[in-house]
């Protein structure tokens, strides 16, 4: 049996923000920006989510002489575990709004 993970709201906004656009490379810079983390929070979500198969990254080299740049995409897997998260979190919000307020 398979177990559903619980993310944090930051591991799930860089997943969402990933799966915008699964097949584009994107800079870890350009990630803070989107989504308003702060780069300590950031690489240690990104480094988890590659340790765990759903995200793959590159270097690419700077022609200007400059240090290499990390880059970021979802692998498959990470495609159909952002959609899944995506589903149930809909699924929860849906289900609280039926019960109406606490």
């Amino acid at each position: 049996m398979a177990r559903s993970r619980s993310y944090s709201a930051q591991t799930l906004a860089v997943l969402r923000g990933l799966a915008e656009e699964p097949t584009t490379w994107r800079y870890g810079y350009d990630l803070c920006v989107q989504l308003g983390l702060k780069s300590g929070s950031l690489y240690p979500i990104l480094i988890r989510l590659a340790d765990r198969g759903l995200l793959e990254s590159s270097w690419e080299a700077s022609p200007s002489g400059r240090p290499p740049r990390h880059l970021y995409r979802l692998t498959n897997a990470g495609v159909a575990e952002a959609t899944a998260v995506s589903g149930r979190t809909r699924q929860a919000t849906a289900g609280r709004a039926q019960l109406g307020p606490a």
